[in-house]
């Protein structure tokens, strides 16, 4: 067995036996008539269907690699997590896993409602593979870290919502485990209690231990994970570096698309004087990405035609986020050639959005070509384009070391100055 080899999966297929009804609904009629002719050994028949999650799947993860799985909903995702886990058996392959393994897939499963908090610490971490002891020493640690302790000796069916998730998370992130696998845990609970979890992930991400996280947000996906595979269909259709695989899956068009060319002329967004021809995001190369360092400066340009000689243009982007909040719009008020007016032919128009401006999340741009004075919209694409920001934590952003909710749809980094004033 090669040392460095955390996880190997060889040929893995999953089969799920799907059953189709014929009948929508059974009338009062139908059951005296089903009844009868089950008397009679007569049986209604119902359709069956073999349904492949997952299809001849095969990869490799090393010790301490941050492997993310990606796709779309009903990809194999979190079927391939749960065979991993044991909690399905695969039904072709071979999977072999090189150390003890924690698995946080359904936080809670285990949990008693007729016991204390108090108990089901215990219970759930012996669930879990730990020892009494190992449970007892990091007691304090999992009461803190749940926020429960008033409540430690309530049964936890008496236990909100909030406070049962944030326990059972609790138990199964303190397990001391060389491979952790991990599946949407952040989309639980509240937001603040997201970002704890996600500070938990991050501890266990830079503290050399093997991590499988599967999550549709793809900004978490980056900062935490260097490796990752794209499933479609129950199949790998690509796997390399985090970057990569984004890339690859933004550019499916199963999510946002950080570039965007008309090519066909029919579709052309034009009023007859200007067309718009592309709009796109790029780094200080111009070369297009899908994500950007929230401390590097972004790149938005246009590229649109004059189909007729006279007419004054000048350019205009808006920008949300993924709630539909306006974060800014910018015209272009300083540039000289604003107010003249266009010769037929080509033109393009880019404007940079600072470091440290935009807040981490999903950006939607909206590209205008317009007149200033009188105001007149000549093109407006609402939703030409959108790309992702990220904050990797390093400590070089507004937020420093700071990982829990940092509100806000911008994110200046703003200067400091504290001095000690004696009275």
């Amino acid at each position: 067995m090669d040392k460095e080899l955390a996880i190997r999966v060889d040929n893995l297929s999953k089969k799920f036996v799907i059953t189709h009804n014929a009948e929508r609904y059974t009338a009062l009629r139908d059951v005296f008539s089903n009844t009868i002719k089950g008397v009679f050994g007569k049986k209604k028949l119902s359709n069956k269907e073999d349904f492949w999650a997952l299809n001849d799947v095969s990869f490799q993860v090393n010790r301490g690699d941050k492997l993310g799985v990606i796709g779309r909903n009903g990809a194999g995702k979190s079927t391939l997590l749960k065979v991993l886990s044991r909690i399905y058996e695969p039904s072709k392959g071979r999977v072999e896993i090189y150390g003890r393994m924690a698995s946080l897939l359904e936080v809670g499963t285990g949990f008693h409602p007729e016991l204390t908090g108090r108990e089901n610490v215990f219970l759930n971490g012996a669930i879990l593979g730990m020892n009494h002891s190992e449970i007892k020493r990091k007691f304090d640690e999992i009461v803190a870290f749940a926020e429960v302790e008033k409540f430690l000796d309530t049964p936890v069916k008496r236990y909100s919502s909030g406070m049962y998730v944030r326990l059972a998370f609790a138990v199964a992130a303190h397990l001391d485990s060389e491979i952790l696998i991990v599946d949407e845990v952040l989309a639980v609970g509240d937001s603040q209690f997201q970002k704890k979890c996600l500070g938990k992930m991050e501890d266990a991400s830079s503290s050399g231990r093997t991590v499988l996280f599967v999550s549709h947000n793809l900004e978490t996906v980056q900062r935490l994970c260097n490796k990752s595979i794209l499933l479609d269909k129950g199949c790998i259709k690509q796997s390399g570096s985090t970057q990569e695989i984004v890339r690859a899956y933004l550019s499916t068009g199963n999510a946002s698309n950080s570039i965007r060319e008309w090519n066909d002329v029919a579709i052309k967004p034009s009023n007859g004087k200007f067309t718009l021809l592309k709009v796109w995001a790029h780094n200080e190369l111009f070369v297009n990405q899908e994500s950007f360092d929230i401390t590097k400066p972004i790149g938005i340009s246009m590229k649109y035609e004059a189909l007729i000689d006279g007419e004054i243009a000048t350019h205009s982007f808006n920008f949300h986020n993924e709630d539909g909040v306006n974060i800014f719009d910018t015209h272009d008020t300083n540039s000289s050639s604003r107010d003249i007016p266009k010769t037929k032919g080509e033109y393009m128009a880019t404007m940079w959005i600072p470091p440290n401006l935009m807040a981490e999340g999903t950006i939607v741009v909206g590209a205008a070509v317009i007149k200033s004075d009188p105001f007149q919209i000549h093109i407006h694409e609402k939703h030409a384009i959108s790309f992702m920001v990220i904050d990797y934590m390093r400590g070089d952003s507004a937020r420093g070391s700071y990982t829990l909710g940092f509100p806000g749809v911008v994110r200046p980094l703003c200067q400091w100055h504290t001095e000690k004033i004696n009275y």
